[in-house]
């Protein structure tokens, strides 16, 4: 009987497991970041990997928005660091943002004896394939309507790709490529309050790129705006406790370098990640169809349309509590390789 029961405790679990989110297909995922204007592009890259590691996303590249050699460094070591040194990485030319920032150079750079404290194989970002022909190879090259891109920095490199023509790895022009082989946009950008609305940075740093994303992007687009990533803090005490598994972590050793410790960090762009991999658990909700524009001051605006492809992130006090566990368990889970 112990083992018959045994038997049927097992039958249970499978059948829980074959129903949760973890048997499903991995979500094929693009992350667009300004990684080093702010630290919570590198904890959104900890949450993808440690969402890889559960079966439930693939990273298939990283494009960078930063014009900077030092941010495709940091990607490659953090990649690296979780195991995935393999992952494209592309770099955009001629961007925004130039400056070093408070820790890509350090990490990117930091050694102990003589040897490389993280490791990675990218000496330069001008070593780095340019972003837009590699969103271009990436998207060619999976199935129709499969890929879901995270833009987190600029519309830089997006609408870049919306310019693209038919070329020796696709014949379709960018706005049909993204339109055959993406199904969702999720996007940290944008401020949808009720009150206090100003100019968001993702969108006034390249404003006349964020205009033409939201105003020509053929898939639908989810937005988190500024007041999503404002209301959920990443606490310092994670930091300072959940990410000793090792003597040094380059997103820990990031964090402590962006700002004096200790201090509670914004999660905008862990909000876009973790709408984009897991939609249906409830950490969110969602406004009513509409667009999404730029006005002149920079400012975003949603105007409500049943026909729009558009929507932006709501969020409860309820639902801070919940996300907010979701994103330090993700961010501060161990590599699989550690």
């Amino acid at each position: 009987m112990i083992r018959f029961a045994g038997f049927v405790l097992t039958m249970v679990s499978m059948l829980i497991i074959a129903d949760s989110g973890a048997a499903r297909e991995p979500v094929r995922l693009i992350f667009d970041t300004d990684v080093g204007n702010d630290i919570d592009d590198a904890l959104a890259l900890s949450v993808i990997h440690s969402l890889e590691s559960r079966g439930e996303c693939k990273l298939l590249a990283v494009t960078i928005t930063k014009d900077n050699p030092f941010a495709g460094r940091f990607i490659d070591a953090v990649n690296t660091f979780y195991g995935r040194p393999d992952i494209p990485i592309g770099i955009v030319r001629n961007g925004k943002t130039p400056e070093d920032g408070k820790f890509i150079r350090a990490i990117a750079e930091a050694s102990d004896g003589g040897k490389l404290r993280y490791t990675h194989d990218l000496l330069s970002g001008k070593d780095a394939p340019e972003a837009v022909n590699l969103l271009r190879k990436t998207l060619a090259s999976q199935p129709d309507g499969s890929v879901v891109i995270v833009q987190v920095g600029f519309s830089t490199n997006l609408v870049r790709l919306l310019d693209t023509k038919g070329d020796d790895v696709s014949p379709l022009s960018g706005p049909d490529l993204v339109a055959k082989k993406c199904r969702l946009l999720s996007i940290m950008a944008g401020n949808f309050a009720a009150t206090d609305r100003t100019k968001e940075y993702n969108v006034f740093i390249d404003s006349p790129a964020a205009r033409k994303l939201f105003g020509e992007w053929p898939t639908p687009i989810v937005a988190s705006g500024f007041e999503i990533g404002r209301a959920i803090l990443y606490p310092a005490d994670s930091i300072l406790r959940d990410f000793g598994y090792v003597p040094f972590h380059p997103v820990a050793e990031a964090y402590k370098l962006y700002e004096k410790m200790p201090y509670d960090r914004q999660t905008w762009d862990l909000t876009s990640v973790l709408y984009a991999v897991r939609p249906d658990h409830g950490y969110f909700g969602l406004s009513d169809p509409g667009t999404i524009s730029v006005d002149d001051a920079d400012v975003t605006q949603f105007d409500f349309k049943v026909s729009g492809k558009h929507r932006y992130l709501t969020v409860t006090p309820e639902q801070i509590i919940r996300t907010k566990e979701a994103l330090v368990q993700l961010a501060s889970q161990p590599p699989t390789n550690q």
